[in-house]
């Protein structure tokens, strides 16, 4: 437990021990040392008047079941409801999700899509903490290498209304496209295709084929689960 140097006012970490300073630890042991709490304790730099830097991080991380995805899909105004979270260290925090968001994205993007895990793994940094329905359509070349990939429906919590002819429309786009891949995420974590979602896919997957660029899987995505009409035999 780290002292106070006299009450009502905790230490900083600058004048904590050594041995408790996540600075210092990252330094000497490494990242993979230190717990997510003391990452983000050294982007936020202190606490509050109660909670050292850790202690604080701690608590936002508890009260979202450990999870980093969902402390990456808070608003600034829900971080800045934390005692010792401003608006500057709200945004570090979210900023530092992003990057984890957008450092997954280009160690996918060079890969060949050759399975729907594949796919899962492409558009899961691009959806994973949506909190609204979206959709989007990935093109690929001949030798499934992502050609290019645009976002084509925003929609809202319970669904989101996809124009098939703008699905279309931007896979004409990527140059080196032969087929495409569809992928919509749905924010309540369960990949379980609706309905709708059944027959959106046949509608895509018969407009697709009329331009000769097939549909070669529809990822339904939550946050670790997903559904592939491809696995299931359903394209």
């Amino acid at each position: 437990m780290i002292s106070t140097l006299d009450e009502g006012r905790r230490m900083a970490i600058n004048e904590w021990d050594v041995a408790d300073r996540p600075r210092e630890k990252f330094a000497a042991l490494g990242p993979a040392a230190l717990t997510p709490a003391e990452l983000l304790a050294i982007l936020i730099g202190s606490g509050n008047t109660e909670e050292s830097a850790v202690e604080l991080m701690q608590r936002i991380l508890r009260d979202c079941d450990y999870s980093l995805n969902r402390v990456g899909k808070m608003s600034i105004d829900q971080l800045m409801l934390y005692k010792g979270v401003g608006e500057a260290k709200a945004i570090t925090i979210l900023a530092a999700c992003e990057l984890g968001r957008r450092r997954m994205t280009e160690e996918v993007e060079k890969r060949t899509m050759e399975s729907s895990k594949d796919l899962y793994e492409y558009f899961r940094p691009k959806l994973m903490d949506g909190l609204h329905e979206k959709a989007m359509v990935l093109g690929l070349d001949a030798k499934l290498h992502p050609a290019g990939c645009a976002l084509v429906s925003d929609g809202g919590v319970t669904g989101t209304t996809v124009d098939v002819r703008r699905v279309l429309r931007e896979a004409l786009r990527f140059e080196s496209a032969t087929r495409i891949a569809f992928c919509h995420n749905h924010p309540s974590g369960n990949p379980q295709p609706s309905r709708q979602d059944d027959a959106l896919t046949e509608e895509i997957a018969r407009a697709a084929a009329a331009i000769r660029m097939p549909l070669i899987d529809h990822i339904v995505l939550a946050d670790d689960a997903y559904y592939s009409y491809a696995d299931y035999g359903k394209i």
